[in-house]
């Protein structure tokens, strides 16, 4: 089992956003003193939900501050960016970082981004497969030609090629976030695995992957590669000698930064969206989540790792606020929680 950290670099009321990206760079950090796998990087742009609005440069950042630890975004945000120089990034920092470099895509939402980096509501609703393939071949092929509706563009060489990594792998991993039956019948077809996330449920989640492998057999992909898919499971963990106190700590901060955070997105085409009721959602979370004693966080953890068949964990640790607090729930996640997942 593979448990990592969960960045978002939420600005939580009365913080500055300088104070919240501090307080990301140094969780990453104290993730790998830690001793956990590895570190996911979410990307927001113009909310307070998330102030970091490139996952993959801060993901340079934090690769060349640490030397063990894997560094993934989750997710880099593709109908707002062009797939050829995101994986120009991801194939940089596969390289110079000696493979430690995962690459986590989204679909994203239907928000004003589309409209300030003029990619527009289609690249939302029905160009995010075009740019996936295009991303993907990119990483694995010599060359690249282009000759879709978003894209074409005559073959050009890919420089810097993935490949000639030192470190033997063939290219940095490409994981997809999946919502829907739809997203999981698109990664399944293209072998990638699914990064889950933390408002659903260990049931919803096992659905989710026995959907993958149905579609990735019809799709051709092999046992040993049905096998070999790695998925992740997005959650919040929050550590305390007893769990109504761990719980007490985020229902005290989440509801106020989920509330600021939520409301702030703004549609790119006026459409209405329901945003979650905070206090509830937070509720949920605690009840979803490794969210108590270190035992008992344990316990989650190998509980929806043995109901959903995923051993990779991306884990929300800054939901107090706190700068301190997030340090000290690293801390016991990589010294008491570990131990006991073996």
């Amino acid at each position: 089992m593979r448990v990592g950290t969960f960045v978002l670099a939420a600005q939580f009321p009365g913080q500055g956003q300088g104070e919240a990206l501090h307080r990301a760079v140094r969780s990453a950090e104290a993730a790998e003193e830690a001793g956990l796998d590895s570190v996911w990087l979410a990307e927001h742009h113009f909310v307070p939900y998330g102030t970091c609005p490139s996952a993959i440069t801060l993901a340079a950042l934090l690769l060349g501050r640490t030397r063990r630890i894997r560094v993934g975004t989750a997710v880099s945000v593709l109908p707002t960016t062009h797939p050829v120089a995101l994986g120009e990034q991801a194939a940089l920092l596969h390289l110079t970082s000696g493979g430690r470099f995962s690459l986590g895509v989204g679909r994203g939402g239907p928000w004003v981004d589309l409209e300030v980096f003029g990619s527009g509501l289609e690249a939302y609703e029905s160009g995010f497969p075009e740019s996936l393939d295009l991303l993907v071949r990119w990483l694995r092929d010599p060359s690249v030609a282009a000759a879709g509706d978003r894209y074409s563009f005559r073959e050009v060489p890919v420089v810097p090629r993935p490949s000639e990594s030192l470190s033997g792998e063939p290219g940095p991993e490409v994981v997809l976030a999946c919502t829907s039956p739809r997203s999981v019948r698109l990664a399944a077809e293209r072998g990638l695995p699914m990064l889950l996330g933390m408002h659903v449920g260990d049931e919803e989640k096992a659905e989710m992957v026995a959907l993958w492998r149905k579609h990735a057999r019809a799709a051709g992909r092999t046992p040993e590669e049905i096998r070999a898919a790695s998925h992740v499971s997005a959650g919040v963990c929050q550590i305390a000698d007893r769990r109504t106190d761990a719980a007490e700590t985020l229902l005290k901060a989440m509801p106020g930064w989920l509330k600021q955070g939520l409301e702030a997105h703004v549609t790119v085409d006026g459409r209405h969206r329901a945003m979650r009721d905070p206090l509830a959602y937070t509720e949920l979370l605690c009840g979803l989540h490794p969210v108590g004693t270190p035992r008992l966080c344990a316990d989650r953890l190998a509980a929806t790792s043995e109901r959903t068949g995923i051993s990779r964990f991306a884990l929300l640790v800054e939901g107090s606020g706190d700068l301190a607090a997030t340090e000290e729930n690293v801390r016991r996640l990589g010294a008491e929680v570990l131990p006991h997942l073996g």
